[in-house]
């Protein structure tokens, strides 16, 4: 049996990544897959995201409306299963809890009771420590497994200090309260502490004196605690061996970085001697124990940041998983899969249609005819006419006289709820023949544009919408005014023309005007756009050429500095600096990082 724990930093983006959710896990070939910092909410849990073939998923989202923490951290569990419903495979659970407080709305089940020892905690207090997405239990009978994000506290933030404390206090009390009852536990996620000197690249003197580090120390079996460090006792003198660096300044590039994602695990063994002084479950069931440094976080094509240069940003995970494989785990009893499941969320298994809803969508349909077919209904107007009715194909004579307009309509169906109504305007000319002047599809392609207009409609003259004149009189249409002879006469002597009369010169006439009009103001708005983006590219180039020329050069390397901005709240927040743009590492490696520091001339937002 194989545990992966991997911090995704994003899990959207790391299934963009890799094309699918079921691809993302199959890539890491495990049982159970932990994931940390997903950054979902549960509005968000949608079947692409949480479902995948083969898998049984169990998430916790962030409850709290607090500023810069909705959307924010978040876990999820994913099992392999060959049959999710019954089965007596280990990787899927028996039991699964969202939060290890016992006061969350989950699954229902032996681990949803509280822990023994939580009393002097309220209630809101409860919620506010398993309010931010932090936790996922899952007992697999054997173990339980906590799948853990750790909260992150500044060495100035009181707030989040007190905070990260009492997560921890509680956690704790959790544990020994299962650990009483016989249970084994896996502890398995980012903690966001590196508990020793050799976990951090730069770990100064009194680098293990943080409270949270001595804590985490006192946890584990050498300092008298129950849990072991699986990395650790199966890698105990390995340097540099670290799972999470620093995105920002390229810390990866010379392996500076810390191990601050864990596999812990206590218990007794699963044989039967009653030896347990040289039996424990890590020595007899745990093969190995590493760090993924080799799996590929990046999206395709991606190098580290800074062999590619300053400006490329990287996208991906600044974490790398950690596995363990187990050995000798046997079957677990028949059982099926908890209710916390994501196949159960509203969101992805879909809401159940009453009856009045499924006649609605059924009456519907039946309105709209597959084919696309004209629906032939009474109205309080008269009644409707075919296609057939209203206008006949050129060429064909028309039932009504000479010099009459014929003027008919139909309305289509676009839907149950909207109606597009298409005005088919028949002339009639000299000769008896009838000409279509607008179609459907054209009158509903000019519904469309009409809705937004562009800057060379304002030059453009008012159209013709006839296509044929009558000699003795004006046609007037309901899209605009059509101008007689005379009009158009002053503007332009009539050609003489053996193909036509002269009417049909005069039409083709002003057509040509038109052209002609609408051929300068396309070429006079195309030269005026490129005159613009001239001038904002030149505009641009001096801007960059001012900026470049501010730029200070690093001491160390004489090369040009990248702009930061302080992001911390305080009296320099918003402040620009420079700095080296080397990637961070050792102070020995003259390739790395020089230091270097310089504020900008800006001042700080004034909050």
């Amino acid at each position: 049996m194989k545990i992966v724990t991997y911090n995704v930093n994003g899990l959207r983006p790391r299934i963009a990544q890799f094309g699918s959710l079921l691809k993302l896990l199959n890539s890491l070939d495990a049982d159970v897959i932990c994931f940390q910092e997903t950054k979902l909410r549960r509005q968000e849990l949608t079947a692409d995201l949480v479902m995948a073939e083969g898998y049984e998923s169990f998430f916790s989202c962030t409850r709290t409306s607090e500023r810069g923490r909705t959307g924010y951290s978040g876990v999820a569990t994913f099992c392999r299963v060959n049959s999710a419903f019954t089965s007596d495979e280990v990787a899927l659970p028996v039991v699964a809890e969202e939060g290890f407080t016992g006061v969350l709305d989950s699954g229902k089940g032996e681990m949803n009771a509280v822990a023994e020892g939580l009393e002097e905690f309220s209630r809101d207090e409860l919620l506010k420590v398993d309010g931010e997405g932090r936790c996922v239990i899952t007992d697999h009978g054997h173990f339980v497994l906590f799948n853990l994000y750790g909260p992150r506290a500044g060495g100035d933030d009181t707030e989040r200090i007190e905070f990260k404390f009492k997560f921890f206090k509680i956690l704790e009390k959790r544990w020994e309260s299962l650990l009483r009852q016989g249970r084994r536990i896996f502890v398995v996620g980012d903690l966001n502490i590196a508990p020793t000197s050799l976990d951090r690249c730069d770990a100064q003197p009194d680098f293990e004196n943080n409270q949270f580090r001595r804590w985490f120390r006192s946890m584990l079996v050498e300092n008298g605690g129950s849990f072991f460090d699986v990395f650790r006792a199966k890698n105990p003198d390995r340097r540099e061996a670290y799972t999470c660096w620093s995105q920002s300044s390229g810390a990866e590039e010379f392996n500076y970085g810390s191990r601050i994602d864990h596999i812990l695990c206590a218990g007794v063994c699963l044989h039967q001697e009653q030896d347990l002084q040289s039996h424990n479950f890590v020595t007899c069931h745990v093969k190995e124990c590493d760090i993924l440094t080799q799996f590929k976080r990046w999206k395709p094509g991606n190098s580290l940041r800074w062999k590619g240069g300053q400006n490329i940003k990287l996208e991906g995970s600044d974490h790398a998983p950690v596995y363990t494989s187990l050995l000798e785990i046997p079957s677990v009893s028949q059982h099926s899969t908890p209710s916390l499941s994501a196949r159960y969320i509203p969101m992805v298994r879909g809401l159940q249609q009453t009856i009045v809803s499924l006649l609605m969508k059924r009456q519907a349909a039946e309105q709209v005819t597959t084919d696309g077919n004209f629906i032939k209904e009474s109205s309080s107007e008269g009644e409707r006419i075919s296609p057939e009715q209203c206008c006949t194909p050129s060429g064909d004579s028309c039932s009504s006289s000479q010099n009459s307009e014929v003027l008919c309509s139909k309305t289509y169906e676009h839907s149950s709820t909207l109606a597009i109504e298409a005005t088919c305007n028949t002339l009639v000319t000299l000769g008896g023949e009838c000409n279509k002047t607008m179609c459907s599809n054209e009158a509903k392609k000019k519904a469309k544009r009409s809705s937004q207009l562009s800057l060379r409609s304002f030059f453009q003259k008012s159209p013709i919408t006839s296509n044929s004149v009558s000699n003795s009189s004006v046609i007037s249409t309901n899209q605009g005014y059509v101008p007689d002879s005379n009009h158009l006469s002053n503007e332009t002597p009539l050609p003489e023309n053996q193909s036509g009369s002269p009417k049909q010169c005069e039409l083709n006439s002003s057509a040509s005007i038109q052209d002609s009009d609408e051929v300068d103001v396309y070429s006079l708005d195309k030269s005026l756009d490129k005159e613009k983006n001239n001038f904002a590219l030149l505009e641009w180039q001096r801007l960059q050429q001012v900026m470049q020329n501010s730029i200070p050069l690093c001491k160390r390397h004489s090369e040009p500095c990248v702009a930061r901005v302080v992001r911390k709240r305080g009296p320099n927040f918003g402040r620009r600096f420079y700095v080296c743009a080397r990637a961070e590492g050792p102070a020995s490696n003259p390739e790395a990082n020089c230091n270097y520091f310089k504020w900008a001339s800006s001042k700080p937002r004034q909050k």
